[in-house]
């Protein structure tokens, strides 16, 4: 699979300088984390769960997680469980990718990298080996309410599961406890998570941060005119999150974005946060749609993901995709500054001028921040000069 595969070879070739690199669930664990994008949660009780993720595949999505926890009524479990197994089963099926989905364009597909979100670690093994063939779709688990105490077990039930199965698994921890959102236990609160997955490294793919849950605690709920770095109580966690666990020194793991919440029009009380300027001719239709969507906000919030360290975005719903990968796509610009960082000749340091004349490269400092780049690259593409993110956006929602 790749990001914007879903586009034409000749669409790809107009939009990007460098295309996406092809990847699978057996790439390597740094590659991946990155690639993950728009991560889009699904309830695991939908009686037709593998023609939707099909379906969504065909869209673009290369990332999904099948949810067993808070998408689910407590009373569904076990049923959810019974459909999440016979869904994979029929994905698994010899032929079954090329099946027709609804809005879709026939012909094989390869499912995205799926996750299971449990509940208990109990529900790790024995899924696992319920699941039977199907297990080969599966490329591991998301965590629900991790801490230092909570996580372990997850954690050794996972490479329980990997042993029996004799396939790699990788967790994603969320991050949503109390207990990190409180200022009188955060710290340790963190000190201890960032023990736990650094002990399991190999298998910890990437954080994601339960911002809902966040909110919850404090009865709060931001408007679709605020980011959640508006939310200042919110922010601080996401900052010190980033501080302890994203740290790029080769400790850190990749941080990603908090969910958007909406996905339909909604009373305004501000302004719309998309200038004009970008959009212009028939793209001025599609800074509408965005609007009418509340999909500024969601902009918004993806650019200020990035400026904070994050990668990636937990979505809900389908319409959220594509902004985030036309938004994780590298721009001429950043390519250009990074590959100039990172010429071997630069490895003494030194401070030289961007290639397009608008800003100071300096080698040392911003050397961390290229090789972030160029990953991104790798997974993302680079954007021909001249091509922005409206072009990207209008493509990926074709």
């Amino acid at each position: 699979m790749r990001h914007f595969g879903h586009l034409s070879p000749a669409v790809r070739r107009e939009l990007f300088h460098r295309e996406p690199v092809e990847f699978s669930s057996q790439s390597p664990a740094r590659l991946l984390s990155v690639a993950l994008g728009a991560t889009l949660y699904s309830p695991a009780t939908r009686p037709r769960l593998a023609d939707d993720v099909l379906k969504q595949a065909r869209r673009g999505v290369v990332s999904m997680v099948l949810c067993l926890e808070d998408s689910i009524d407590d009373a569904d479990v076990a049923d959810a469980e019974e459909n999440l197994v016979r869904q994979f089963t029929e994905l698994a099926v010899p032929g079954s990718t090329s099946g027709s989905a609804s809005g879709s364009a026939p012909g094989p597909v390869e499912p995205p990298l799926l996750f299971v979100r449990v509940r208990e670690p109990a529900q790790i093994t024995s899924l696992v080996r319920r699941l039977g063939p199907g297990v080969r779709l599966l490329s591991g688990f998301v965590l629900p309410k991790f801490t230092e105490e909570r996580g372990i077990p997850f954690l050794e039930a996972l490479t329980a599961a990997e042993a029996a199965c004799g396939r790699r698994l990788f967790a994603m921890p969320v991050l949503e406890s109390p207990e990190l959102l409180h200022l009188e236990t955060r710290v340790e609160a963190l000190t201890g998570i960032a023990r736990t997955v650094d002990k399991y490294r190999d298998r910890v793919l990437a954080l994601r941060l339960g911002v809902t849950d966040f909110c919850s605690a404090y009865g709060l709920r931001r408007s679709p005119d605020m980011t959640a770095y508006d939310v200042q109580i919110v922010a601080s966690v996401i900052a010190d999150v980033v501080n302890v666990l994203g740290r790029a020194d080769g400790t850190g793991f990749t941080v990603t974005g908090p969910v958007w919440e909406y996905f339909r029009l909604q009373e305004r009380m501000f302004k719309p946060q998309l200038r004009h300027s970008p959009f212009t001719g028939r793209a001025e239709e599609l800074r509408a749609a965005l609007i009418e969507h509340d999909m500024d906000g969601l902009l918004r919030e993806i650019g200020l993901d990035r400026a904070n360290g994050l990668q990636g975005k937990t979505c809900i719903h389908p319409s959220h995709v594509a902004p985030v990968h036309a938004l994780s796509v590298v721009s001429h610009e950043e390519f250009s500054d990074a590959t100039d960082i990172l010429r071997p000749e630069r490895c003494g340091g030194g401070v030289l001028r961007s290639a397009y004349t608008n800003k100071m490269n300096e080698v040392k400092p911003h050397r961390a921040w290229a090789e972030r780049t160029l990953l991104r690259a790798e997974a993302f593409g680079v954007a021909r000069e001249g091509v922005g993110f409206v072009e990207l956006l209008a493509a990926g929602t074709i």
